[in-house]
């Protein structure tokens, strides 16, 4: 198959963003040209964004946008998908942000490296507002804003830049990040569990892998990341270098949900390629369990045996339905037969015990077990049978 850049949509949603999307634009096209498709989703913002969409648009044929008219916002879990299905119409899409400067060569080394069952990332070059890791390039003292940004500096640092890193290529993925769009389509995109923002893209890794997608994030091809300008950062939600409230409470509960479907946090080795932990059927039987403790626990685990009055249980379920889509009311003292059954007192719990509970499937996954009784610490376990889930939620 002979591809160019032509069959190249790059996806990006945005909210009240527009002095980086304008930024993030100029550097594509400056960069790759006009044959790339630029497809922009507008998320309910109220900065100018839909009125520049609509300028481009009527200016440049290989852009496209849509808006959501709101009142609430569908975030990037949510519209990464809808441009995808929606307005690309190339074979190759990019998930990329609108605090990005595309570097020039990018899109040659994504059509090197691009096959059918590959992700294919580009290495971020970043500021140093995060700490140093093996998998990106920090810059002391790099702009943070594109007011700031000199291109003909920047220029002159990747001229440099490019001969250190010929032919380098790793296994990390992570945002820019190309694929064939059949290949996002087949396992069924984002997941909206997590919807608005926030693990979207550790879920979504995490099922690439399963499926046996190969992972190559090409050096030479790159970005200047101005980092997490979208919503983390974003200088109209909070002050500079701060989370925003909103980005800490919705990483709050993806990173719940997170759990509840895979049953850990999200793990990648140092380079950024995930780690996926088998999934098991876990059920956990506590005694003296309280509101707090329920809310510690109840991630954890596939079902809960509890002890305590139906009304703390109906408590938390109230509290927390709103946070997640799984079905709570099913979940608490179903009788159902657990393929693992944990055992505790929750007034012995210590710290060490909870981290038991978060390393579960690590503690399956490097033993031996056969069906039987076994007991650790305060934790008395039951293996009915070993089993592993994980496979099951690669498609949605």
């Amino acid at each position: 198959m002979s591809l160019s850049k032509k069959d190249i949509s790059f996806i990006q949603p945005s909210r009240n963003n527009l002095k980086y999307l304008k930024w993030s634009y100029e550097g594509i096209r400056k960069n790759a040209g006009p044959e790339p498709t630029i497809c922009v989703a507008d998320d309910f913002s109220n900065d100018g964004t839909w009125e520049w969409c609509e300028e481009m648009m009527s200016k440049d044929p290989n852009f496209k946008a849509l808006r959501n008219e709101g009142p609430t916002r569908l975030g990037h879990t949510i519209l990464y998908d809808r441009l995808i299905n929606e307005l690309a119409t190339t074979p190759i899409v990019g998930i990329y942000h609108a605090d990005m400067w595309l570097c020039p060569g990018a899109l040659e080394s994504v059509l090197e490296h691009i096959k059918p069952l590959t992700v294919v990332s580009l290495t971020r070059i970043e500021p140093d507002l995060h700490p140093a890791g093996p998998e990106k390039v920090l810059i002391e003292g790099a702009p943070t804003e594109p007011e700031h940004f000199d291109e003909s500096w920047f220029n002159g640092f990747f001229n440099n830049y490019l001969p250190t890193v010929k032919g380098k290529t790793t296994e990390g993925i992570f945002a820019p990040w190309f694929l064939f769009k059949e290949d996002f389509t087949s396992i069924g995109g984002h997941d909206p569990l997590y919807a608005p923002q926030s693990k979207e893209d550790s879920d979504i890794f995490n099922r690439f892998l399963l499926n046996g997608y190969q992972f190559v994030q090409t050096w030479e091809g790159a970005v200047f990341h101005l980092t997490c300008r979208g919503s983390r950062f974003n200088p109209t939600l909070t002050t500079p270098g701060q989370n925003s409230n909103e980005w800490e409470a919705q990483n709050i509960r993806s990173t719940r949900n997170f759990i509840r479907k895979w049953g850990h946090f999200v793990k990648h080795d140092k380079l950024m390629k995930p780690i996926v932990p088998h999934k098991y059927d876990v059920e956990f039987e506590v005694a003296n369990c309280d509101l707090k403790m329920i809310e510690a626990l109840e991630p954890w685990c596939d079902r809960m045996t509890l002890d305590c009055s139906q009304e703390l249980i109906n408590q938390y379920i109230q509290n927390e339905q709103p946070n997640t889509k799984f079905d709570l009311s099913k979940k608490f003292n179903t009788n159902d037969n657990s393929d693992i059954i944990v055992e505790f007192d929750a007034l012995r719990m210590t710290n060490q015990s909870y981290q038991f509970i978060q390393q579960l499937s690590e503690i399956f996954d490097f033993n031996q077990f056969d069906s039987g009784e076994y007991e650790f610490d305060i934790f008395k376990v039951k293996v009915n049978k070993i089993k592993h889930y994980e496979n099951e939620l690669i498609h949605l």
